[in-house]
């Protein structure tokens, strides 16, 4: 069943929101919980992040594609699966959907609805650590979806929880999300003067990964 481009919007909108009221709303939660053990929290953001994407891509990639992420709609425009027209109207909707899930989640604990993050994350290590997590993204949905495309939900869930431990930046990998997570001084958010570097290594990282991978599981 192929859907109007409004539907497709609003999942896209829809998707990101959620997306970001999960990874903030959870970060909050374990602020207020966790007592100031910081590997604590990061365990409890992983667990809702993780989880909460394997939801929303299994009930909105029948819509929409379920992008949720702006260099997942790039990459798709890169192989001609998606216009660029279309492309545009879903990286607008993506990254109003991840602010207004920002502040949602201000809003379920009482906190300021807008705010300006004030948590520094930057230097090479972070950047790197960025383009690692959104190569790896690309490479993970690119490949389901060329061997095994009923495994995108979990295996795009599976790679987000491990790059939240293993990439110095805990895998953003998304400009909406890193736009959205600007808007946050919470422990899930970032410095907006820092959240341009973030968005330039992710957009090398996919790039990266659609090219190598587009011409790695090409069929013949």
């Amino acid at each position: 069943m192929k859907f109007d481009m409004t539907r497709r919007l609003v999942a896209e909108a829809l998707g990101t929101l959620i997306l970001v009221m999960a990874v903030v709303g959870s970060g909050i939660m374990t602020e207020k919980l966790g007592g100031g053990n910081q590997a604590l929290a990061l365990l409890c953001n992983t667990i809702a992040t993780g989880a909460v994407l394997y939801v929303i891509i299994t009930i909105f990639a029948p819509v929409s594609g379920a992008h949720f992420n702006p260099v997942v709609s790039l990459a798709a425009a890169l192989r001609g699966e998606l216009d660029w027209r279309s492309t545009f109207a879903y990286v607008v909707v993506q990254i109003a959907g991840g602010c207004v899930g920002a502040v949602l989640a201000h809003l379920m604990f009482g906190l300021d609805l807008i705010q300006l993050g004030s948590t520094a994350r930057t230097g090479l290590g972070q950047w790197t650590g960025e383009f690692i997590a959104t190569f790896g993204l690309i490479a993970t949905i690119l490949g389901c979806v060329r061997f095994k495309p009923e495994a995108v939900a979990t295996a795009v869930a599976l790679f987000i929880t491990s790059a939240y431990w293993f990439t110095a930046s805990t895998s953003f990998a998304n400009p909406a999300v890193t736009i959205a997570r600007s808007l946050s001084d919470t422990f899930a958010g970032i410095a907006p003067h820092d959240a341009p570097g973030f968005i330039v290594a992710e957009l090398f990282g996919a790039l990266a990964g659609a090219y190598l991978f587009g011409w790695l599981f090409a069929k013949r």
